[in-house]
């Protein structure tokens, strides 16, 4: 048996590792929205917003979170760190925009998810600097690595920062350009992450209709995307998938890890044969208009996954500013 000392210690030790386990359980509830209580901590709606996408509709990224704030009531976002907007050349970081995004989130008291990592929403998914494609594999993931802490230390310290989202899909092979799907880097990726931040919690995420985490690294929140109208091989086709199906992979997850789901990405946006700039508001309709966003957020709403993250801020903004101020008008008026 240990001296009284030596068990003090150990029972000192026990106890501190106890208080992290807990601050650790206690974040994920926050983030995913999942208390047991209530979820006044934690806005039903939020949005995605990517600078790439900003400058696709030729709109200002900074002015297009004011208002997702001031007028639509939002105060959840994800916001990317994409490497080759962050890093163009080797060693020279430049953060100016990303900074202005969180302070302007920050000053209203808003809530961010950062992603971090070589892939991350927005065409074309990977986003590698165009310095990286000539290295070799491993002297590449070393310097997305690099690329991974220079992001966490810089950022680690805003409050309003409350969880980070790895590589988004990480391993969907079937979807965007210069994949590099490695499940080895991306458990470093994880652990570095973790050595760098233990108590901010990691989400990672799935496809629309399937997959859950059954190999490292098995994250602290599992983010599900959802999209009902999609045109794909020259036709748009509809989800078959249910909400007793997001239920159903909820509860598994559930049980195999203890781990809350929400809803990461829902389609609120359309999904058609060309950029959506470039298409019509007809074509536009086809995948989506208020009808069909209505449909959406009542198929996740009966999955009773929570909150529930939508996809294309970006462009009910532009709508708005080109006349057409409807979605805007829609999303301003559901209860968050």
């Amino acid at each position: 048996m240990p001296g009284g000392r030596e068990a003090q210690v150990m029972k000192q030790e026990s106890r501190q590792n106890r208080l992290k386990n807990n601050d650790s359980k206690l974040a994920r509830k926050k983030v995913a929205g999942l208390h047991t209580t209530n979820m006044s901590s934690v806005n039903t709606y939020g949005a995605s917003v990517s600078i790439k996408q900003c400058r696709n509709f030729k709109i200002d990224d900074i002015a297009v979170i004011r208002a997702a704030l001031s007028e639509l009531g939002l105060k959840r976002f994800r916001l990317m760190s994409y490497w080759d907007e962050h890093e163009k050349i080797q060693g020279e970081y430049d953060f100016a925009r990303l900074d202005a995004q969180i302070k302007t989130i920050t000053k209203q008291g808003g809530e961010i998810t950062l992603c971090l990592g070589a892939r991350q929403p927005r065409w074309p998914e990977s986003h590698w600097p165009a310095w990286t494609k000539s290295m070799a594999k491993a002297q590449r993931n070393r310097a997305l690595l690099n690329f991974i802490r220079t992001v966490v230390e810089r950022y680690k310290h805003h409050t309003c920062i409350v969880s980070y989202q790895l590589e988004n899909e990480a391993l969907l092979k079937n979807f965007g350009q210069n994949g590099d799907f490695d499940r080895n880097r991306l458990r470093r990726e994880y652990a570095l992450i973790k050595e760098l931040d233990p108590h901010r919690p990691i989400v990672m995420t799935t496809s629309t209709s399937w997959g859950i985490p059954l190999r490292r690294p098995i994250p602290d929140i599992v983010g599900f995307s959802f999209y009902r109208i999609t045109h794909n091989k020259g036709a748009y086709r509809k989800s078959i998938y249910q909400p007793w199906i997001f239920k159903f992979r909820t509860a598994l997850i559930k049980y195999l890890w203890h781990r809350p789901c929400f809803i990461h990405e829902l389609q609120a946006e359309p999904w058609g044969p060309a950029n959506i700039w470039d298409m019509g508001k007809t074509e536009q309709a086809k995948s989506m208009d208020i009808e069909i966003l209505k449909l959406n957020i009542a198929a996740v709403s009966a999955s009773t996954l929570y909150p529930i993250d939508m996809w294309g801020l970006e462009w009910w903004y532009w709508c708005r500013q080109n006349g057409q101020p409807e979605l805007w008008e829609y999303i301003k008026n559901l209860d968050k």
